[in-house]
């Protein structure tokens, strides 16, 4: 069984034990996601399941061109009929087999191989049964252009006589003479967040599959509404 999903966060919130400790959670909607395609070593070079979770509109006339599932997004879940898969099946082709459901708007893969699992499975909340603690990735809240303060933290330059309307500045940055340029790598103002994190080994406080939803303890990456990626985690202790 895979021991992952995806899904969306929804939001923080407090829920409390029998003893009356309150635990910060995060509330993740999760699932049910759709098993697209097993891949395997033979046919791809390397063994993993793509599920694909959150519905993805046909097109119509009446939504933005961008919304829209186009004709391999459906081709990718569901046999639709081309002069290439006729053409496949007449040399004797091995057509794989497909989901048969709705295209997603968000597809990723577990790697790894997988009993008990098949194309067109539902994937629900209850996959994740038994396990105690996950690691959640996803995209981290995009922050813009920022300074060397926000960005890596720095002190910034003091504030007394002789230190003139360059506080916030980053102070040198090159070296001297030799090698006379700036070191690859340096910590420079520039793009802040926007990124894939993964916050590793958190608690995972409820499995409620009956309204497909996970209690995480503490924060994980990204704003509200965003696609998160659940697994079980390998971290030991």
């Amino acid at each position: 069984m895979v021991k992952g999903i995806l899904g969306r966060k929804i939001g923080m919130t407090q829920v409390y034990t029998e003893t009356g400790v309150a635990i910060p959670v995060t509330v993740i909607e999760a699932g049910p996601c759709h098993v697209l395609q097993i891949k395997s070593k033979d046919r791809d070079g390397y063994e993993a399941v793509q599920l694909g979770f959150d519905d993805k509109p046909r097109p119509n006339g009446n939504r933005r061109r961008g919304s829209q599932a186009s004709r391999s997004e459906r081709g990718h879940v569901a046999a639709i009929s081309s002069a290439r898969s006729k053409a496949r099946q007449a040399a004797g082709v091995e057509i794989p087999p497909k989901a048969d459901c709705e295209p997603k708007k968000f597809i990723r893969e577990f790697r790894g191989a997988f009993d008990g699992v098949a194309v067109g499975q539902v994937i629900d909340a209850s996959a994740l049964d038994g396990v105690k603690s996950v690691d959640v990735t996803a995209t981290c809240k995009g922050r813009g252009f920022a300074g060397t303060m926000v960005r890596h933290n720095f002190s910034g330059q003091r504030a007394s006589h002789g230190v003139k309307k360059v506080h916030r500045h980053p102070g040198g940055t090159s070296a001297a003479t030799f090698p006379a340029r700036t070191m690859k790598g340096r910590k420079m103002a520039g793009q802040l967040g926007n990124v894939q994190v993964t916050t590793r080994n958190l608690q995972l406080v409820r499995v409620d599959a009956e309204n497909a939803l996970l209690l995480v303890r503490g924060a994980v990456p990204g704003p509200v509404g965003g696609y998160v990626i659940v697994r079980e985690t390998n971290k030991v202790g």
